[in-house]
Protein backbone atom coordinates (compact mmCIF):
# COMPACT_ATOMS: atom_id res chain seq x y z
CA UNK A 1 0.00 0.00 0.00
CA UNK A 2 1.61 3.04 -1.46
CA UNK A 3 1.99 6.35 1.31
CA UNK A 4 -1.54 8.15 0.96
CA UNK A 5 -0.37 11.57 1.98
CA UNK A 6 2.62 11.34 -1.11
CA UNK A 7 -0.60 10.26 -3.64
CA UNK A 8 -2.94 13.38 -2.24
CA UNK A 9 0.60 15.10 -2.88
CA UNK A 10 0.78 14.53 -6.34
CA UNK A 11 -2.51 14.42 -7.23
CA UNK A 12 -3.13 18.29 -5.85
CA UNK A 13 0.12 19.15 -7.26
CA UNK A 14 -1.10 18.15 -10.73
CA UNK A 15 -3.65 20.76 -9.97
CA UNK A 16 -2.25 23.40 -9.32
CA UNK A 17 -0.11 23.28 -11.89
CA UNK A 18 -2.95 25.12 -13.64
CA UNK A 19 -2.61 28.40 -12.22
CA UNK A 20 1.24 27.59 -11.63
CA UNK A 21 2.18 31.59 -13.37
CA UNK A 22 -0.02 33.22 -10.06
CA UNK A 23 1.63 30.90 -7.36
CA UNK A 24 4.77 31.96 -9.06
CA UNK A 25 4.16 35.74 -8.81
CA UNK A 26 3.05 34.81 -4.97
CA UNK A 27 5.70 33.12 -4.07
CA UNK A 28 8.02 35.80 -5.61
CA UNK A 29 6.21 38.47 -3.16
CA UNK A 30 6.46 36.65 -0.13
CA UNK A 31 10.09 36.02 -1.10
CA UNK A 32 10.86 39.69 -1.88
CA UNK A 33 8.92 41.03 1.53
CA UNK A 34 10.93 38.63 3.82
CA UNK A 35 14.05 39.21 2.04
CA UNK A 36 15.53 41.48 4.84
CA UNK A 37 14.49 43.13 7.99
CA UNK A 38 13.94 46.76 6.48
CA UNK A 39 11.34 45.12 3.65
CA UNK A 40 9.31 42.89 6.73
CA UNK A 41 9.12 46.81 8.99
CA UNK A 42 7.69 48.01 5.71
CA UNK A 43 5.32 45.11 4.95
CA UNK A 44 4.30 45.41 8.67
CA UNK A 45 3.76 49.13 8.89
CA UNK A 46 1.31 48.97 5.72
CA UNK A 47 -0.44 46.16 7.60
CA UNK A 48 -1.09 48.61 10.31
CA UNK A 49 -1.81 51.10 7.81
CA UNK A 50 -4.23 48.97 6.12
CA UNK A 51 -5.60 48.41 9.53
CA UNK A 52 -5.44 44.21 8.85
CA UNK A 53 -6.78 42.53 11.36
CA UNK A 54 -3.88 39.53 11.20
CA UNK A 55 -0.97 38.75 12.87
CA UNK A 56 0.73 35.76 10.53
CA UNK A 57 3.96 36.23 9.45
CA UNK A 58 4.75 35.45 5.48
CA UNK A 59 6.19 31.86 4.59
CA UNK A 60 7.54 30.97 1.50
CA UNK A 61 6.70 27.35 0.59
CA UNK A 62 9.02 23.91 0.18
CA UNK A 63 8.49 22.89 -3.47
CA UNK A 64 8.13 19.38 -2.92
CA UNK A 65 4.94 19.72 -0.04
CA UNK A 66 1.88 21.09 -1.47
CA UNK A 67 0.08 21.58 1.78
CA UNK A 68 3.09 24.12 2.38
CA UNK A 69 1.76 25.64 -0.69
CA UNK A 70 -1.34 25.81 0.36
CA UNK A 71 -0.41 27.65 3.84
CA UNK A 72 1.38 30.05 1.79
CA UNK A 73 -1.71 31.18 -0.70
CA UNK A 74 -3.63 31.29 2.50
CA UNK A 75 -1.92 34.17 4.20
CA UNK A 76 -0.79 35.87 0.93
CA UNK A 77 -4.48 36.10 0.80
CA UNK A 78 -5.00 37.99 3.46
CA UNK A 79 -2.53 40.29 3.32
CA UNK A 80 -4.13 40.92 -0.77
CA UNK A 81 -4.51 44.64 -0.33
CA UNK A 82 -1.02 45.03 1.22
CA UNK A 83 0.60 43.09 -1.53
CA UNK A 84 -1.74 45.56 -4.03
CA UNK A 85 -0.68 48.86 -1.85
CA UNK A 86 3.16 47.97 -1.76
CA UNK A 87 3.08 47.50 -5.74
CA UNK A 88 2.44 51.13 -6.35
CA UNK A 89 5.18 52.88 -3.29
CA UNK A 90 8.18 49.81 -4.71
CA UNK A 91 9.21 50.53 -8.02
CA UNK A 92 11.67 47.47 -7.06
CA UNK A 93 8.67 45.27 -6.46
CA UNK A 94 7.63 43.73 -9.84
CA UNK A 95 6.12 40.42 -9.37
CA UNK A 96 2.60 41.59 -7.40
CA UNK A 97 -0.08 39.32 -8.84
CA UNK A 98 -2.97 40.47 -10.83
CA UNK A 99 -6.55 40.35 -9.62
CA UNK A 100 -7.02 37.25 -11.76
CA UNK A 101 -4.25 35.80 -10.29
CA UNK A 102 -5.28 36.62 -6.57
CA UNK A 103 -9.34 35.41 -7.46
CA UNK A 104 -7.94 31.91 -8.57
CA UNK A 105 -6.20 31.37 -5.52
CA UNK A 106 -8.55 32.74 -3.38
CA UNK A 107 -11.12 30.04 -5.19
CA UNK A 108 -7.89 27.12 -5.30
CA UNK A 109 -7.48 27.64 -2.07
CA UNK A 110 -11.19 27.19 -0.71
CA UNK A 111 -11.46 24.03 -2.64
CA UNK A 112 -8.25 22.99 -1.40
CA UNK A 113 -9.32 23.06 2.86
CA UNK A 114 -10.82 19.31 2.67
CA UNK A 115 -7.34 18.07 1.19
CA UNK A 116 -5.15 19.71 3.47
CA UNK A 117 -7.21 18.19 6.54
CA UNK A 118 -7.22 14.63 4.77
CA UNK A 119 -3.28 15.39 4.69
CA UNK A 120 -3.40 16.32 8.29
CA UNK A 121 -5.37 13.49 9.09
CA UNK A 122 -2.99 11.12 7.15
CA UNK A 123 0.02 12.42 8.50
CA UNK A 124 -0.93 11.75 12.28
CA UNK A 125 0.91 10.08 14.90
CA UNK A 126 -1.19 9.02 17.74
CA UNK A 127 -3.92 7.68 16.51
CA UNK A 128 -4.92 4.83 14.00
CA UNK A 129 -5.35 6.02 10.50
CA UNK A 130 -5.75 2.99 8.47
CA UNK A 131 -9.62 2.97 9.44
CA UNK A 132 -9.94 6.93 8.57
CA UNK A 133 -8.19 5.98 4.90
CA UNK A 134 -11.37 4.52 2.94
CA UNK A 135 -13.95 7.31 3.79
CA UNK A 136 -11.28 10.18 2.86
CA UNK A 137 -10.70 8.80 -0.24
CA UNK A 138 -13.90 8.29 -1.00
CA UNK A 139 -15.11 12.07 -0.27
CA UNK A 140 -12.48 13.31 -1.87
CA UNK A 141 -13.32 11.71 -5.32
CA UNK A 142 -16.52 12.58 -4.83
CA UNK A 143 -15.46 16.00 -4.70
CA UNK A 144 -13.63 15.69 -7.39
CA UNK A 145 -16.17 14.38 -9.27
CA UNK A 146 -18.49 17.75 -8.12
CA UNK A 147 -15.51 19.94 -9.41
CA UNK A 148 -15.52 18.47 -13.03
CA UNK A 149 -19.20 20.55 -13.24
CA UNK A 150 -17.68 23.68 -11.53
CA UNK A 151 -18.70 27.00 -13.85
CA UNK A 152 -15.44 28.14 -12.48
CA UNK A 153 -12.78 26.97 -16.09
CA UNK A 154 -10.19 26.84 -13.75
CA UNK A 155 -11.54 24.20 -10.86
CA UNK A 156 -12.60 22.61 -14.14
CA UNK A 157 -9.29 21.74 -15.48
CA UNK A 158 -7.46 21.67 -11.97
CA UNK A 159 -10.24 18.73 -11.49
CA UNK A 160 -9.54 17.28 -14.85
CA UNK A 161 -5.71 16.71 -13.89
CA UNK A 162 -6.66 15.90 -10.62
CA UNK A 163 -9.22 12.97 -11.59
CA UNK A 164 -6.44 11.10 -13.60
CA UNK A 165 -3.81 11.28 -11.44
CA UNK A 166 -6.35 9.74 -9.11
CA UNK A 167 -7.57 7.49 -11.06
CA UNK A 168 -3.63 5.88 -11.45
CA UNK A 169 -3.03 5.32 -8.05
CA UNK A 170 -6.33 4.94 -6.25
CA UNK A 171 -8.89 3.90 -9.01
CA UNK A 172 -9.06 0.40 -7.11
CA UNK A 173 -9.22 1.27 -3.59
CA UNK A 174 -6.44 -1.38 -1.35
CA UNK A 175 -8.82 -4.32 0.13
CA UNK A 176 -6.67 -3.89 3.58
CA UNK A 177 -8.31 0.10 3.69
CA UNK A 178 -12.11 -1.59 3.11
CA UNK A 179 -11.73 -4.34 5.76
CA UNK A 180 -9.86 -1.98 8.41
CA UNK A 181 -13.39 0.73 7.86
CA UNK A 182 -15.18 -1.82 8.50
CA UNK A 183 -13.21 -2.82 12.15
CA UNK A 184 -13.97 0.84 13.17
CA UNK A 185 -17.50 0.53 14.89
CA UNK A 186 -18.34 3.68 14.28
CA UNK A 187 -18.38 2.85 10.25
CA UNK A 188 -18.97 -0.94 9.82
CA UNK A 189 -20.44 -2.15 6.63
CA UNK A 190 -22.18 1.09 6.56
CA UNK A 191 -19.20 2.61 5.00
CA UNK A 192 -19.07 0.75 2.05
CA UNK A 193 -22.65 0.82 1.50
CA UNK A 194 -22.80 4.51 1.17
CA UNK A 195 -19.85 5.27 -0.57
CA UNK A 196 -19.70 2.41 -3.08
CA UNK A 197 -23.47 3.25 -3.77
CA UNK A 198 -22.30 6.51 -4.72
CA UNK A 199 -19.18 5.81 -6.80
CA UNK A 200 -19.95 2.33 -8.17
CA UNK A 201 -24.17 2.69 -8.90
CA UNK A 202 -24.37 -0.43 -10.88
CA UNK A 203 -21.87 -2.48 -9.85
CA UNK A 204 -21.79 -1.24 -5.78
CA UNK A 205 -23.46 -4.70 -4.31
CA UNK A 206 -20.50 -6.65 -5.84
CA UNK A 207 -18.04 -4.12 -4.48
CA UNK A 208 -19.43 -4.86 -0.99
CA UNK A 209 -19.26 -8.52 -0.98
CA UNK A 210 -15.58 -8.61 -2.10
CA UNK A 211 -14.56 -6.59 1.18
CA UNK A 212 -16.77 -8.88 2.88
CA UNK A 213 -15.25 -11.73 1.47
CA UNK A 214 -12.13 -10.62 2.25
CA UNK A 215 -12.95 -9.90 5.95
CA UNK A 216 -13.87 -13.44 5.99
CA UNK A 217 -10.43 -14.89 4.56
CA UNK A 218 -8.55 -12.89 7.20
CA UNK A 219 -9.99 -13.92 9.72
CA UNK A 220 -9.79 -17.50 8.51
CA UNK A 221 -5.88 -16.66 8.59
CA UNK A 222 -6.36 -15.48 12.40
CA UNK A 223 -7.15 -18.69 13.33
CA UNK A 224 -5.59 -19.34 16.62
CA UNK A 225 -2.81 -22.09 16.30
CA UNK A 226 -4.22 -23.77 19.27
CA UNK A 227 -7.91 -24.42 17.38
CA UNK A 228 -6.00 -26.52 14.77
CA UNK A 229 -4.08 -28.57 17.21
CA UNK A 230 -7.15 -29.11 19.54
CA UNK A 231 -8.64 -30.36 15.92
CA UNK A 232 -5.89 -32.37 15.71
CA UNK A 233 -5.86 -33.88 19.00
CA UNK A 234 -9.58 -34.39 18.92
CA UNK A 235 -8.95 -36.19 16.33
CA UNK A 236 -6.60 -38.94 17.92
CA UNK A 237 -8.38 -39.22 20.96
CA UNK A 238 -11.00 -40.12 18.99
CA UNK A 239 -9.22 -42.58 16.54
CA UNK A 240 -7.76 -44.05 20.18
CA UNK A 241 -11.09 -44.99 21.68
CA UNK A 242 -11.85 -46.76 18.96
CA UNK A 243 -10.34 -50.43 20.38
CA UNK A 244 -10.52 -52.93 17.69
CA UNK A 245 -11.97 -51.12 15.03
CA UNK A 246 -9.50 -49.16 12.78
CA UNK A 247 -10.72 -46.07 10.43
CA UNK A 248 -10.18 -45.33 6.98
CA UNK A 249 -8.28 -42.29 5.86
CA UNK A 250 -11.48 -40.72 4.89
CA UNK A 251 -12.84 -41.22 8.05
CA UNK A 252 -9.83 -39.35 9.65
CA UNK A 253 -10.12 -36.37 6.84
CA UNK A 254 -13.94 -36.25 7.80
CA UNK A 255 -12.99 -35.92 11.61
CA UNK A 256 -10.53 -33.78 10.72
CA UNK A 257 -12.39 -31.38 8.55
CA UNK A 258 -15.49 -31.38 10.81
CA UNK A 259 -13.26 -29.71 13.34
CA UNK A 260 -11.81 -27.41 11.27
CA UNK A 261 -15.75 -26.45 9.54
CA UNK A 262 -16.35 -25.72 13.03
CA UNK A 263 -13.77 -23.43 13.50
CA UNK A 264 -14.01 -21.42 10.23
CA UNK A 265 -17.93 -21.20 11.59
CA UNK A 266 -16.75 -19.85 14.80
CA UNK A 267 -14.70 -17.16 13.08
CA UNK A 268 -17.59 -16.25 10.65
CA UNK A 269 -20.67 -15.96 13.47
CA UNK A 270 -18.24 -13.76 15.24
CA UNK A 271 -17.83 -11.26 12.59
CA UNK A 272 -21.63 -11.73 11.27
CA UNK A 273 -22.48 -11.01 15.11
CA UNK A 274 -19.99 -7.57 14.97
CA UNK A 275 -21.61 -6.08 11.94
CA UNK A 276 -25.43 -7.35 12.71
CA UNK A 277 -25.03 -4.88 15.66
CA UNK A 278 -25.95 -1.26 15.41
CA UNK A 279 -22.84 0.81 14.48
CA UNK A 280 -21.92 3.71 17.22
CA UNK A 281 -22.03 7.18 17.01
CA UNK A 282 -19.49 9.08 15.95
CA UNK A 283 -18.10 11.12 19.28
CA UNK A 284 -14.77 13.21 19.51
CA UNK A 285 -11.86 11.59 21.54
CA UNK A 286 -13.43 7.71 20.23
CA UNK A 287 -10.11 5.37 20.65
CA UNK A 288 -11.00 2.67 18.58
CA UNK A 289 -8.17 0.09 19.27
CA UNK A 290 -9.36 1.11 23.21
CA UNK A 291 -12.57 -0.38 21.97
CA UNK A 292 -11.59 -3.46 20.38
CA UNK A 293 -9.09 -4.25 23.37
CA UNK A 294 -12.59 -3.96 26.03
CA UNK A 295 -14.51 -6.11 23.53
CA UNK A 296 -11.55 -8.57 23.40
CA UNK A 297 -13.51 -11.54 24.78
CA UNK A 298 -16.32 -11.07 22.58
CA UNK A 299 -14.46 -10.81 19.57
CA UNK A 300 -11.18 -12.83 20.45
CA UNK A 301 -10.02 -13.83 16.48
CA UNK A 302 -12.09 -10.14 15.27
CA UNK A 303 -10.04 -8.31 17.55
CA UNK A 304 -6.72 -9.64 17.09
CA UNK A 305 -7.11 -8.97 13.57
CA UNK A 306 -8.39 -5.63 14.39
CA UNK A 307 -4.87 -4.77 16.69
CA UNK A 308 -2.85 -5.55 13.30
CA UNK A 309 -4.62 -3.76 10.85
CA UNK A 310 -5.57 -0.93 12.53
CA UNK A 311 -1.75 -0.24 13.33
CA UNK A 312 -0.77 -0.11 9.79
CA UNK A 313 0.32 3.77 9.54
CA UNK A 314 -1.12 4.80 5.85
CA UNK A 315 1.81 7.30 5.63
CA UNK A 316 5.13 7.33 5.60
CA UNK A 317 5.39 11.17 6.82
CA UNK A 318 6.31 10.64 10.37
CA UNK A 319 8.95 7.90 10.11
CA UNK A 320 10.38 10.00 7.21
CA UNK A 321 10.23 12.88 9.87
CA UNK A 322 11.52 10.87 12.89
CA UNK A 323 14.76 9.60 10.62
CA UNK A 324 15.40 13.07 8.50
CA UNK A 325 18.67 14.76 9.73
CA UNK A 326 17.88 18.12 7.87
CA UNK A 327 18.22 20.64 10.50
CA UNK A 328 20.40 18.52 13.10
CA UNK A 329 23.34 17.00 10.80
CA UNK A 330 26.41 15.73 12.61
CA UNK A 331 28.77 17.83 13.78
CA UNK A 332 33.05 17.85 13.53
CA UNK A 333 32.22 17.65 17.26
CA UNK A 334 29.86 14.91 17.28
CA UNK A 335 30.90 12.81 14.15
CA UNK A 336 32.33 9.95 16.59
CA UNK A 337 28.97 8.99 18.14
CA UNK A 338 27.98 5.08 17.90
CA UNK A 339 25.40 4.73 15.35
CA UNK A 340 23.34 3.13 17.88
CA UNK A 341 23.77 6.29 19.86
CA UNK A 342 22.90 8.64 17.14
CA UNK A 343 19.92 6.31 16.51
CA UNK A 344 18.90 6.51 20.45
CA UNK A 345 19.15 10.16 20.15
CA UNK A 346 16.86 10.83 16.82
CA UNK A 347 14.30 8.82 18.37
CA UNK A 348 14.37 10.67 22.04
CA UNK A 349 14.38 13.91 20.00
CA UNK A 350 11.16 12.75 17.85
CA UNK A 351 9.19 11.60 20.85
CA UNK A 352 10.25 14.29 23.26
CA UNK A 353 9.19 17.23 20.31
CA UNK A 354 5.75 15.19 19.78
CA UNK A 355 4.54 15.93 23.82
CA UNK A 356 6.29 19.53 23.56
CA UNK A 357 3.86 19.93 20.25
CA UNK A 358 1.02 18.91 22.24
CA UNK A 359 -0.25 16.53 19.25
CA UNK A 360 -3.75 15.75 19.06
CA UNK A 361 -4.79 12.16 20.18
CA UNK A 362 -7.72 12.22 18.32
CA UNK A 363 -9.71 10.63 16.00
Amino acid sequence: MRCCAHILNLIVKDGLDVIKVGIEKIRDSVSYWTASQKREEKFEETVRQLNVGSTKKLGLDCATRWNSTFLMLQTALIYKEVFNRLSKRDAQYQSSPSEREWGFAKDVCHKLKNFFKVTELFSGTKYPTTNQCFPNICEIRLELRDWLHSENQVIREMAKRMVEKFDKYWSVVHGVVGVSAVLDPRYKINVLEFYFKLLFPTTYKEEVEKVRALCYKLLKEYQSPSSTMEGIGDSSSQLSSVEEESLSKYDVYMLRESKRSRTIDTAKLELDHYLSEPALPKSVGFDVLNWWRSHQTKYPILQAMARDLLAIPVSTVASESAFSTSGRLVSPHRSRLHPDTMEALMCAQSWLWAEEMKVSVSV
